[in-house]
């Protein structure tokens, strides 16, 4: 009976992962189905983030990229993990309709609700000439991920000297004044990012593209659900 039940388990398991699949493209899959434990807040789901609403396309907190990125970074949280330390995920796969979000925002000049968090010492006007907001995104794309380092025992992220997305010279991979711990902090993560094929962007010490990505100049707007 024991044997049954564990069978049907495994094919209801199995049903549900297919099911799951059938509404990504080709390609793409959800992070949690290769790396269940994996830690998220997926930012753009709800309202903490620099718009200060969810966005476009944001249907369900749930992380998609590419199998192949998925695969890396399966390695980055397995080495990781053997020191006790994980990966907890902001962003990953982002619809363009989400970017066409941003884009609006960005040029509404008067909705500047979330300025004293997220861009404090930016004038909205210069968002997109600085690079923290592009007409394209390399996450549509579905092989760049937003993430950082935490402890497993107890969740809390390693301190990276700036927030996630927050827009100033502070989250640039260069900027000097950090904390040594600060510093190693950001360079462990690029790192171990690194070495499993992803490159770093520059001004966001959170940004990741996996180098060797299936879809390089593809741009996809399926929502996320």
């Amino acid at each position: 009976m024991k044997k049954l039940i564990t069978i049907l388990l495994f094919l209801c398991a199995t049903q549900g992962f297919a099911q799951q699949q059938k509404q990504l493209p080709v390609g793409f899959t959800y992070i949690d189905n290769h790396i269940p434990h994996i830690a998220y807040d997926l930012r753009y789901h709800g309202s903490h983030n620099f718009v200060g609403r969810r966005i476009d396309g944001y249907e369900a907190n749930k992380l998609i990229l590419t199998e192949k990125a998925v695969m890396a970074l399966k390695k980055v949280e397995a080495e990781l993990n053997k020191e006790g330390l994980g990966l907890k995920v902001f962003d990953a796969y982002r619809p363009q309709r989400a970017v066409n979000h941003f884009k609006r925002w960005a040029k509404d000049i008067k909705d500047t609700l979330m300025k004293r968090e997220f861009y404090p010492q930016v004038d909205k006007r210069d968002l997109f000439k600085k690079g923290f907001i592009a007409s394209r995104s390399g996450h549509s794309r579905g092989s760049t991920i937003d993430l950082t380092i935490i402890h497993l025992n107890t969740k809390e992220e390693l301190d990276m000297g700036a927030p996630f997305d927050f827009f100033g010279e502070e989250s640039a991979h260069g900027y000097v004044h950090l904390t040594t711990q600060q510093r190693n902090n950001r360079l462990k993560l690029r790192k171990i990012m690194e070495k499993h094929g992803f490159r770093a962007y520059e001004k966001e010490w959170w940004h990741y593209t996996l180098h060797d990505e299936p879809f390089k100049d593809k741009y996809f707007d399926f929502p996320i659900k």
